[in-house]
């Protein structure tokens, strides 16, 4: 069973080009497949492709599905969000 973590975009800019590509980054860094989804919406993007991940338009205050499935799986999702709840590094 796939593992998804839920995590809110906290800072100001959204996300952004810097923060689409260190999530991208970090999702390629696992053999898991992983997806990123807003909460309002019923769609999710590939979590390794930065323009996707841009075309998901997540202002502040957005709540990011992550969803991840494969033989890391949890870590994958947990680090991902993790990345999101520290504001992308941008502190």
């Amino acid at each position: 069973m796939p593992s998804r973590v839920k995590a809110t975009v906290d800072n100001p800019l959204g996300l952004h080009a810097r923060p689409a590509m260190l999530l991208a980054q970090k999702a390629a860094e696992f053999s898991s497949e992983i997806t990123i989804g807003r909460q309002d919406r019923e769609d999710a993007v590939d979590a390794k492709s930065i323009m996707h991940l841009l075309m998901l338009a997540a202002t502040q205050g957005t709540t990011l599905e992550i969803t991840a499935e494969g033989p890391d799986e949890a870590e994958a999702a947990h680090a991902l969000a993790e990345l999101v709840r520290t504001r992308f590094e941008e502190d």
